[in-house]
């Protein structure tokens, strides 16, 4: 991954199948995440698709205000892939999503995130890149990490 991106990988023994209907679960990320505490399918969206559109509500790092950031899926590859654009249609800031590898017996799950390459952006990663990309990766970690145990009891 590029300087304006981060990821975390971590095997969980489970099918690509269940880990798929976890990750892609938007409505689920308030038991994992330790920033975004809970997420709703908006414009009609009902589950995973390219183009589907959801809110999260966030808290940034666990502290603070909080606020509601708008989502749209961007790539979704039953049992492959599932990203999605955080911002306004056009005007994404960021990138998240999960990669999955059939791993053995189990998946190699890796989170990721990817900022927009805007002018903005990166004077932002320039300043504050290196304690948002640890923060992330923490958080990313935790989120893995708690999937993981809900997947593998």
């Amino acid at each position: 991954m590029s300087g304006l991106s981060r990821e975390v990988t971590l095997t969980i023994a489970a099918s690509p199948e269940k880990v798929w209907d976890l990750v892609s679960d938007v409505t689920r990320i308030g038991e994992f995440s330790p920033e975004t505490f809970e997420a709703r399918w908006t414009h009609g969206a009902t589950g995973p698709a390219v183009g589907a559109r959801f809110k999260g509500h966030v808290k940034r790092n666990g502290v603070g205000p909080t606020y509601w950031s708008p989502c749209t899926v961007t790539k979704c590859v039953e049992y492959e892939v599932f990203e999605f654009a955080v911002g306004l249609d056009g005007s994404a800031w960021t990138n998240w999503g999960y990669l999955l590898e059939p791993d053995g017996d189990g998946t190699r799950v890796t989170e990721y995130f990817r900022l927009e390459p805007k002018w903005f952006l990166r004077g932002y990663w320039m300043a504050m890149g290196r304690l948002r990309g640890r923060t992330n990766e923490r958080g990313m970690r935790t989120t893995l990490e708690r999937m993981k145990r809900v997947l593998e009891s």
